[in-house]
């Protein structure tokens, strides 16, 4: 796909690969033929994160060989799952993007599907491996809790969030950068920018080619993620709402235990001083004071995030009738000749 197709609707779709050899030639095979039937240019980039099999020169082969709708973008290391999602959005040219893993377990034949929501005016359509082919202890309930803990933190409801198999348009996935592992958290950036979104059932396909690369221990990393996710979404743009209001909360604990103290002291004639209480009481003030000050310097450094990159704290969906001034009929209208009844009516009525 030429760079000649970006202004009209066109289709990029991202892979990963990570030691995926064996399943890079039926996984091109099935793209080709799902993809094979679209009416719109598409074009599929492969991006290779660190393979140590022979990855890149099978990758080589499929672009030599289909250069029209085949690229490669290597890594220099492995960087993990993450980066090359976004090396990959970074090289692509199509206004609707794909995502998907190299290890067959999603199915190609499942884009068209997602092409036709896209087109319905959805801006996110995600996957729903509804049945999964995969070890439900291990794998599957351990996804469901995070999926139903992501859900209700980011306000984002979708029963898959660990499904790569996701579609977007570009404009609702280039305003934010992505770090660690936060490609999984995709939809609900999307979200806090007023994406719709929306998601269908997708084919789960059992692994036939090499060994997964995640284990249990990634659902502590998607807990620890989530606190990152939850400011970046919520309080990224007015992080005194965080620091301040907890300020305001330890110096409210230490007014009342002081309080407490003072009518324990009067009433019950019970030192101050030799009650645990107190240094209880004025380490919240202080703590509640440092709060206030952190939320300060953070509001501070979010105003010179935004003007420093000219980053508006706004999304457009649509601009309608936007013409330049010396464009427009600018002549005054007689109110008698209007075919609108005086404002004096319009309030009257």
């Amino acid at each position: 796909m030429n760079k000649n197709n970006e202004t009209e609707e066109s289709l990029s779709v991202v892979i990963p690969v990570y030691n995926e050899a064996l399943s890079l030639p039926l996984l091109h095979k099935s793209l080709c033929i799902a993809l094979g039937g679209l009416s719109i240019p598409w074009e599929v980039i492969f991006v290779d994160d660190g393979s140590q099999d022979n990855s890149i020169e099978i990758l080589g082969d499929l672009t030599a060989t289909d250069p029209d709708h085949t690229s490669l973008v290597v890594l220099r290391r492995n960087f993990g799952q993450t980066a090359a999602i976004t090396a990959g959005i970074d090289h692509a040219m199509g206004n609707i993007i794909v995502l998907m893993d190299a290890d067959m377990q999603n199915d190609p034949a499942d884009i068209p599907l997602m092409l036709e929501k896209i087109h319905q005016g959805y801006d996110v359509v995600s996957g729903w491996r509804k049945n999964r082919q995969e070890k439900y202890l291990t794998r599957v309930f351990p996804s469901q809790v995070a999926n139903k803990l992501i859900s209700w933190i980011t306000g984002v409801e979708l029963h898959d969030y660990g499904c790569t198999l996701k579609a977007y348009r570009r404009e609702v996935i280039t305003g934010f950068r992505l770090y660690g592992e936060m490609h999984r958290f995709i939809p609900a950036f999307a979200g806090s920018v007023g994406a719709r979104i929306t998601e269908v059932e997708v084919c789960h396909h059992s692994r036939k080619f090499g060994e997964t690369k995640y284990g249990l221990e990634r659902t502590f990393k998607v807990i620890l993620d989530l606190f990152t996710v939850k400011f970046l979404i919520g309080y990224a743009d007015k992080p005194m709402r965080v620091f301040g209001g907890m300020g305001l909360l330890l110096i409210f604990a230490s007014a009342v235990v002081i309080l407490y103290l003072m009518v324990r002291r009067l009433f019950f004639l019970v030192s101050v001083f030799t009650s645990p209480m107190l240094t209880l009481s004025v380490m919240f003030m202080i703590m509640g004071f440092q709060s206030i000050l952190m939320g300060l310097i953070a509001e501070l450094l979010a105003r010179t995030y935004h003007e420093s990159q000219h980053k508006p704290t706004y999304t457009v969906r649509e601009v309608l009738n936007m013409l330049p001034l010396e464009m427009r009929d600018l002549h005054i209208v007689n109110p008698s000749q209007s075919k609108l009844p005086p404002c004096s009516e319009i309030e009257k009525g």
